[in-house]
């Protein structure tokens, strides 16, 4: 028994010891010692056209805390001025440095608000974590950063006109866009009976024609019969190919599996993708091409396979997303946000709101050409009053050029004229608006 307690004894003796020890150790830490952050430039102009280039490096030495430490470190990047509190984290763990690509930082920079073209400082700071409740943060490093837009610009000076398409001219010609093979352009366009051609510029100075997919300057119209179809143009060696080409979503949930036609995606150049705002019941859907079985994609997690699983889907409006490049698909819900007030055509919600579309390249919301009288509007979602944005004045006040956004806010004061709106809510508690009077 005796030698029992001996031991017991001996046990907590040496317990005690490394608690004393472990104490020792942390009561060494040099609260000094922070990380010091060095940047490899302090003033960038990214370039959307070297988008894999890496172009800053965040580094730093480990510290001597003054003691066997084992940090965990995160850069922090914000707004020139912010404190941090909704900053961008970028977790290194033990790694000493983070090496940014033009495509990563620009990313950030665009989630802060900032335009395209226009420099803007952030902060930027280290911070190391020793446990959980002891974190040391570096003194604020500047950096001066331009970004670049992140829409796609597929667009091309070529489009195509005529009877089945723009009753020759009258409206803009249906554009061609570039796609990843040189001289290949490719245009998604709906026809009606009639004839067609292809010309640049809107102007006939250039136009080609032809039969049998051969081309010439100048050549013969192009009989086409009523349809959605994908025109495939390469101006270089004069070819041309006219194939029936669309996507819809058919399923029990969408419209019976086919029982009528499926339900349509659309093509958004902006970002190489086919989309579309769907009404959907409680059940399954897929992708298909042409209304037919022929090519049909199902999948789960987001990922698309030929002929994979039906994808459920609960009652709801959702904006339906498929790259048809690395087959993924992305289904969320959409809840449209539009514009309300007797300032517009349509007052204070005896009708439907005037609505906006939404921007998958910038994540925002645009109206464009929205003629307002003087009178006051505000902003809402889904022709409701539960969300709907104002003024941050007491009062209501006049639309300015840009500005922060409320909810439930004050009303707008609009003078009589034709506007673009551009509405970004992606940080839900700093709703940000731009207003531009074109007329």
């Amino acid at each position: 028994m005796k030698t029992i307690q001996k031991i017991f004894l001996l046990s907590l003796v040496f317990v005690l010891a490394l608690g004393c020890k472990k104490d020792e150790e942390m009561a060494m830490l040099d609260a000094s010692a922070v990380p010091v952050v060095n940047l490899s430039s302090s003033n960038l102009v990214l370039d959307k056209e070297k988008a894999d280039t890496e172009v800053l490096t965040v580094s730093w030495e480990k510290p001597n805390y003054g003691f066997a430490a084992a940090p965990s470190y995160t850069i922090l990047i914000d707004k020139k001025g912010g404190d941090f509190t909704k900053a961008v984290n970028v977790v290194t763990g033990t790694e000493l440095k983070k090496v940014f690509k033009a495509s990563e930082l620009n990313a950030i920079l665009l989630g802060f608000g900032f335009l395209p073209g226009t420099a803007n400082d952030v902060d930027i700071r280290v911070q190391s974590s020793l446990g959980a409740s002891t974190m040391l943060s570096s003194t604020m490093s500047t950096l001066k950063a331009t970004p670049y837009s992140a829409k796609l610009d597929l667009s091309t000076t070529w489009g195509v006109v005529g009877s089945a398409a723009n009753n020759w001219g009258a409206t803009p010609d249906l554009p061609f866009y570039k796609t990843d093979v040189v001289n290949t352009l490719v245009a998604y366009v709906t026809l009606i009976d009639g004839e067609i051609k292809f010309r640049q510029n809107n102007d006939w100075t250039v136009n080609l024609g032809g039969t049998d997919g051969i081309l010439s300057t100048g050549g013969n119209n192009i009989a086409v019969k009523a349809g959605t179809y994908k025109i495939t143009l390469n101006p270089v060696a004069l070819t041309y190919k006219i194939e029936k080409y669309a996507w819809g979503i058919v399923g029990s949930a969408a419209n019976n599996w086919g029982a009528t036609p499926d339900l349509p995606l659309s093509y958004d150049p902006t970002v190489d993708l086919w989309t579309g705002v769907v009404d959907l019941i409680d059940g399954e859907i897929k992708i298909r091409k042409d209304n037919d079985w022929g090519t049909n994609f199902g999948g789960t997690g987001g990922v698309l396979k030929d002929g994979g699983d039906n994808i459920v889907v609960k009652k709801g409006k959702y904006l339906v997303t498929v790259d048809f490049k690395k087959l993924t698909y992305t289904i969320t819900k959409y809840v449209p946000l539009g514009i309300v007030g007797a300032a517009t055509a349509t007052g204070w919600g005896d009708k439907p709101d005037q609505k906006f579309t939404y921007d998958l390249s910038t994540e925002t919301w645009v109206l464009k050409g929205v003629v307002l009288k003087a009178d006051q509007f505000k902003f809402r979602l889904n022709d409701d009053w539960g969300t709907n944005y104002g003024t941050t004045a007491a009062s209501a006040q006049a639309i300015g050029t840009s500005g922060a956004l409320k909810l439930g806010g004050e009303n707008f004061i609009a003078t009589a004229g034709t506007y673009d709106f551009e509405i970004n809510l992606k940080d839900a508690a700093n709703p940000t608006y731009k207003a531009t009077k074109v007329k």
